[in-house]
């Protein structure tokens, strides 16, 4: 091989590599909310003395190579690359903005729902960055590190995963273009339910329960936890004490003692974790702020809070074109300084554009939201979220699923009606027998609003209840209204008198 070709494969692996970084560096920035954004800023400042706060005094010089050094091949596929992906980003802000021109104007009248009190999120690392950094703690390898990122962004608020196994290897080979079975993702899936809290992973209550059960010492009482689960899991779900008692054998002190044991497992894993971070003194920045205008409007800004806005040094750009000018005459010791200064430059430039990639796909994403949800974010009743999904958002927006997911999964919104982590915004569908695609937050508040209206004497049975829910327009078997009561943390008719 000649050594032309040689420093011409050089070139091409260095700006492979480069490019790499780029893109790995822009996914970390997209990923952190606005308070840890403010202490990576700050510390890429600490780290690079090319990297200066923009106070407006001085120019800034960002597209200095173009100028210097309009022969570097690295630098002008960089400069390609950088505008092929903000034009993508345009391209996809501005397609939404035309989108949005053509919502009808929803004039804000009297919602039904009860006043909301209003939430307080209180720390600044949320339950999936909890999940994420123990996943940065065991041996993955790349397939099984994106899988598991993936059962990590679909997991609900209580820290189950709703969905089946065939759906998400599905789902990864259409969006993330991994092959993956669902053995695969079972392999993988086991890993996560080792992770704490105990239950996080688990693909229903039985399950949950279970693996909070095993990670108990062994003991007889153990024992005794997992055969009610495993074997009198019905009569465990209705509080039929009594039948266990009798068919364990069990006097009544060993009775009071399984009872009071299994009363303190944990259905909702991710929801006690949520309680555990909240209490956090540091209150959560908002990465959005949200308003919803007399006229029904809804507009948002990303709040920049205390980022700092950054730039080239002008004395690192000056020192540059000074080396620049004297090639010809340089020591080894000017070159030494060029290719330091250039090292430093280049970095700065790359962290200032992750900075404005991290941005426009805040906006774009938040922009397909609100387009979404116009409704709801008019009227702030969850009964009016409409079914969305990651998928629905990657879609509109024309953006990777995976990094919809790093978007929603840390970041916070206010709106007139309190402050919400993105995934509160998104919410499965029920397809009715007909077609028709219902939200399940709209079936869960409807079933909310005719538990509380029921006579407490005489409280609606699971199958009352399907029926008065049909009978308003929502079609579902009585299975789906017991599990959505269940998730309400609604007990059944008898435990309501």
């Amino acid at each position: 091989m000649s050594q032309e070709q040689i420093q011409e494969l050089s070139q091409v692996q260095k700006l492979s590599q480069s490019i790499t970084q780029q893109q790995l560096l822009q996914a970390q920035l997209i990923e952190l909310p606005i308070a840890q954004l403010v202490e990576r800023v700050n510390a890429e400042m600490d780290d690079n003395p090319a990297l200066e706060l923009n106070t407006g005094d001085e120019p800034d010089d960002n597209d200095f190579n173009d100028n210097l050094d309009n022969n570097d091949d690295n630098d002008t596929t960089d400069d390609y690359e950088r505008e092929e992906r903000q034009s993508a980003l345009d391209a996809a802000l501005e397609s939404i903005g035309r989108d949005d021109e053509e919502l009808p104007v929803y004039h804000p009248g009297q919602s039904y729902q009860e006043e909301r009190e209003e939430i307080i999120y209180g720390a600044s690392q949320s339950f999936y960055d909890l999940l994420n950094e123990q996943m940065g703690m065991i041996d993955l390898t790349d397939q099984q590190r994106n899988i598991m990122e993936y059962l990590i962004g679909s997991l609900d608020e209580d820290g189950l995963l709703r969905k089946s196994l065939e759906s998400i290897s599905d789902e990864l080979a259409i969006y993330q273009n991994i092959d993956a079975s669902a053995d695969d993702i079972l392999h993988v899936l086991r890993i996560l339910q080792t992770f704490d809290p105990a239950g996080i992973g688990a693909r229903d209550l039985q399950e949950c329960l279970l693996l909070q059960i095993q990670r108990r010492e062994p003991s007889r009482l153990r024992d005794l936890m997992m055969r009610v689960v495993n074997d009198f899991f019905e009569a465990f779900t209705k509080k039929h004490w009594q039948r266990i008692q009798q068919a364990l054998r069990l006097n009544d002190l060993q009775a009071k003692t399984l009872i009071d044991e299994l009363r303190k497992l944990n259905p909702k894993p991710g929801a006690s974790l949520g309680e555990t971070v909240g209490r956090s003194l540091q209150q959560i920045t908002p990465d959005f702020i949200i308003d919803t205008h007399d006229d029904g409007s809804v507009t948002f800004q990303l709040n920049y809070a205390d980022v700092p806005e950054l730039h080239v040094s002008q004395s690192f750009t000056d020192t540059l074109r000074e080396y620049q000018d004297n090639r010809e005459h340089m020591s080894r010791q000017m070159k030494e300084a060029l290719l330091y200064t250039k090292k430093k430059i280049d970095a700065a430039q790359q962290f200032i554009e992750a900075i404005k990639v991290r941005n426009h796909t805040l906006i774009v994403t938040m922009q397909a939201i609100i387009q979404w949800q116009h409704r709801y974010f008019e009227e702030g009743d969850e009964a009016l979220l409409r079914p969305m999904i990651l998928k629905d958002i990657a879609e509109k927006t024309g953006l990777d699923l995976s990094t919809v997911s790093r978007v929603s999964n840390s970041k916070y919104a206010q709106t007139r009606w309190g402050t919400f982590p993105l995934r509160h915004f998104f919410t499965d569908g029920y397809v009715t027998a007909e077609g028709d695609e219902l939200s399940t937050r709209e079936i869960k508040a409807a079933l909310r609003d005719l538990i509380a209206a029921e006579d407490k004497q005489h409280p609606y049975s699971d199958e009352t209840l399907c029926q008065l829910l049909a009978s308003q327009g929502y079609p579902i078997a009585r299975r789906t209204v017991a599990k959505y009561r269940e998730q309400l943390g609604i007990p059944v008719a008898r435990l309501r008198k």
